[in-house]
């Protein structure tokens, strides 16, 4: 590992990577960069001991850090760029190593020190500052983040010290054991709450990477060891490929860097800053090459041996073969892992994708053929043709959309936990079939993994598909357009079983796959509080006019309420405008005033104050504006061309908010409004407090946040009558943005987006069609009891549901 210092104030032509003794401190600092030897996991050279080491959490505003440096690893870092008066900008984010709930904050860099740090950090960097400034940070809310940032910069005459990850020798060529740094690993039955530690273990359940509730991929890795004791990791990562490569259960994994948690009084693992892993076959006798998550690792012989060693104990104490057939070997009412290679895909429905595979065997039954339009199928269609015998149809579900999207056709894969059903065909001159499901979730391992050519199981796969004999045609060109098209038009037998299988839903489940259905009869008769998943037609809702469905919510005191028309805001503000300006409360320190008399309603005065930063105007585009006397035209058009608008009015020795039926804010084309009965406005002069910082947002929350404003949401609330044909339920639609994707706080102003929540509505329940007609919907409710008076009524309400892609 080296380390490099950053001293603000020193001019740097190169980068110096090169190991010295130890000198002080001083003489170090004042060389640009220097790289320092490290010891037993630390800097050679020490830190001076006035500096003390200050936890996240004592990072606050207002404190003395002067004698303090904090240190981190570098999780995320941003590309360099350059702020509007050409400075170097450059923001990493650090994570300590404390169990808190909160263990990240962002560093801001400027100037010189940015422009050197963007060339050497790299995640899992260990990040050293000192001379630091705490500021809040306006994005704490959006990233979940701390409250307050470090501001490092060559005026603040910072030190920066960044232990680096050293450009390690990749395993396939010879690496020295003297320079590669020595790890420790924690057998599983050693591990202890609250450490970050190194370990090995026998995988012996997985879940493929699956894309979790945020933008990262997620894996759960179930591990075992010598010791017996079972470790259960969950992972996540942004990138898929800094996931380990699990194939099979089985695998020998290394994981560095994993943060252990006791939970329920077991053990579990999760990743931590600069988590990295390497994956071996666990077949005794396979050749140890690892799959690495990272491009640079570090492997040396000692380890060979423990990768070894851990076959040979698995071989003989555990029993870790997962359920994988081949074709050949499948029967009904069976679950297995398939390895095998896709020729085609093609598009079903929202919820639902075709993947069609062949392991060059053949199924015992007759399969089920997928009815798609030809226009969907991708593949080669001459040899979709001559294996139409061997392949097979496997139709995947919900959250494995997306992936099987992105599958390339003739790339190998194992698909895991595949359901085999046999159905009966209505059509009496169709007999009974297989069909092939990947449904929804990721219990009991489902997934789909994509394997390299180098895979063992491949190479293997690929030397019996090359010897597969396709008795059907052993001439590829003699095959006709004329026979395809009747290759591909046959599909349309099965079409009945498609509809029973697939559901043609029109909504799509975004959490809990894994509960079963559950009739409406059943839940009606059921106590409240309970969640269910159903299937059923809508019959109709309520509103009919959808503007009227969207409302403004409380979610402190959890009250609903109308949104303010028009002609009710302009009302307040023509009231307001009968109160002059106050001249005193012109052109403060923090703000600029302009004032005129318009020519109409008997010389109107309008007073626009205009925010400073610095005590500069700024862009219009990054301005925030007050206004008095405006009306509400003329605030709509402030607000296309300035950041956002606060109307105000004057008092004897402040400016404050109107009343709040009117917005305390316009931003673009959306009115932001404030609960009467949760808020307790504060001096508009709070503002100022935000135009101090580097960089004001000026976010609506930040905003509410400062004036004193518990800000009202803006949601769908709708009622759903829906029926299965074993009952008629009443559920409520509460929704922001998730249900329709649309957010609802932009609905009123978006002709576009009125005309796609129509569109939705109509195709969720077309007018004028019969009940047999409409599409089904899959959804998530939850029943819930609400006291009136003496009496308890069960309502039942929507979530966890959004429209399908394709219906509008």
């Amino acid at each position: 590992m080296r380390v490099f210092s950053l001293r603000a104030g020193r001019k740097r032509e190169a980068v110096q990577r090169r190991t010295v003794p130890c000198r002080p401190l001083e003489q170090i600092a004042a060389m640009p960069v220097q790289v320092l030897k490290i010891i037993k996991g630390k800097p050679e050279t020490q830190l001076p001991s006035h500096l003390q080491r200050e936890d996240l959490k004592h990072l606050q505003t207002g404190l003395d850090h002067t004698n303090k440096y904090f240190q981190g690893i570098v999780i995320l870092s941003y590309p360099l760029t350059k702020l509007g008066d050409g400075t170097d900008f450059f923001k990493i984010v650090l994570q300590d190593d404390t169990c808190s709930r909160i263990n990240s904050i962002n560093v801001l860099m400027y100037g010189k020190m940015a422009e050197d740090c963007a060339k050497l950090i790299r995640n899992g960097d260990t990040f050293i500052v000192a001379g630091f400034k705490v500021a809040e940070s306006p994005t704490a809310r959006e990233d979940g983040r701390h409250a307050c940032h470090l501001q490092v910069s060559e005026e603040s005459g910072s030190a920066i010290f960044i232990c680096t990850q050293p450009s390690i020798t990749p395993f396939s060529e010879a690496t020295s054991p003297s320079v590669a740094p020595k790890y420790v690993y924690t057998p599983l039955n050693c591990l202890k709450d609250g450490t970050v530690v190194n370990l090995y273990g026998i995988v012996k359940f997985f879940k493929p990477p699956y894309i979790s509730k945020g933008t990262d991929y997620c894996s759960v890795v179930t591990l075992v060891d010598q010791s017996n004791v079972k470790l259960t990791c969950t992972l996540f990562n942004g990138n898929l490929d800094s996931l380990p490569k699990i194939y099979k259960n089985g695998d020998i994994v290394r994981f560095h860097r994993v943060k252990i948690r006791e939970y329920n009084g077991q053990m579990q693992g999760i990743t931590s800053a600069g988590f990295a892993s390497l994956t071996f076959d666990g077949t005794v006798g396979a050749p140890v090459v690892p799959r690495a998550s990272s491009k640079v690792y570090t492997f040396v012989d000692e380890e060979q041996k423990t990768v070894e060693e851990l076959r040979i104990w698995a071989a003989s104490n555990l029993s870790v073969s997962g359920p994988e057939a081949k074709l050949s070997d499948v029967k009904p009412m069976m679950f297995f892992d398939l390895t095998c290679q896709l020729v085609g895909k093609a598009k079903v429905d929202g919820s639902s994708f075709l993947l069609k595979v062949w392991d060059g065997t053949k199924c015992p039954y007759p399969t089920w053929k997928v009815p798609v339009e030809a226009k969907e199928l991708e593949g080669d269609r001459v040899l979709l043709h001559h294996l139409r015998n061997l392949t097979v149809d496997v139709l995947v579900y919900d959250n494995h959309v997306q992936l099987a999207k992105s599958l390339k056709t003739g790339s190998f894969l194992r698909i895991y936990s595949i359901h085999t059903k046999q159905a009966s065909a209505k059509n009496e001159d169709i007999s009974s079939h297989i069909e092939f499901h990947l449904h929804g979730g990721t219990c009991y391992g489902r997934g789909i993994g994509i394997l390299p050519e180098n895979n063992p199981d491949v190479e293997e796969l690929k030397s019996f598909l090359e010897c597969v004999e396709l008795t059907d045609s052993q001439n590829m060109e003699s095959v006709s357009s004329l026979e395809l098209g009747d290759t591909f038009d046959s599909y349309t037998d099965l079409e009945s079983p498609l509809q029973r299988c697939q559901q043609l839903s029109a909504t799509v489940l975004t959490d809990h796959q894994d509960m079963s259905n559950t009739v409406l009869k059943t839940v009606l008769n059921s106590s409240a509080p309970q969640q269910y998943r159903i299937r059923a037609k809508l019959r109709s809702f309520k509103p009919q006019k959808l503007y009227q469905s969207v409302k403004l919510h409380c979610s402190k005191c959890n009250t609903l309420q109308e949104v303010p028309n028009g002609d009710a805001i302009d009302f307040i503000l023509q009231g307001c405008a009968a109160t002059a300006p106050n001249p005193e409360l012109q052109s403060m320190s923090w703000y600029e005033s302009v004032v005129w008399t318009t020519e109409e309603d008997q010389g109107r005065k309008i007073t626009i104050h205009f925010v400073k930063h610095y005590e500069m105007l700024q862009r219009p585009e990054n301005t925030l504006l007050m206004i008095e006397g405006g009306t509400l035209k003329e605030i709509w058009k402030l607000t296309r061309r300035f950041k956002c608008v606060i109307p105000v009015k004057s008092k004897e020795d402040d400016l404050e908010l109107l009343d709040l039926s009117a917005p305390f804010l316009l931003q673009g084309n959306i009115k932001y409004y404030g609960c009467k009965k949760c808020s307790t406005p504060k001096s508009i002069k709070n503002l100022s407090s935000l135009a101090e910082k580097r960089e004001p947002s000026w976010e609506p929350t930040e905003i509410a946040q400062v004036l004193g404003i518990e800000p009202l949401q803006y949601v769908f609330v709708m009622k759903f009558t829906l029926v299965d044909g074993t009952g008629v339920l009443n559920a409520y639609l509460f929704d922001y943005e998730k249900f329709f994707q649309i957010p609802a706080s932009e609905i009123l102003t978006n002709s576009f987006l009125q005309q796609k929540m129509e569109m939705t509505m109509n195709t969720l329940s077309p007018p004028g069609r019969k009940l047999d007609d409409l599409p089904w919907l899959e959804c998530f409710i939850k029943s819930y009891n609400v006291a009136d008076g003496m009496k308890h009524q069960v309502y039942y309400q929507i979530f966890d549901t959004t429209v399908a892609e394709d219906v509008v």
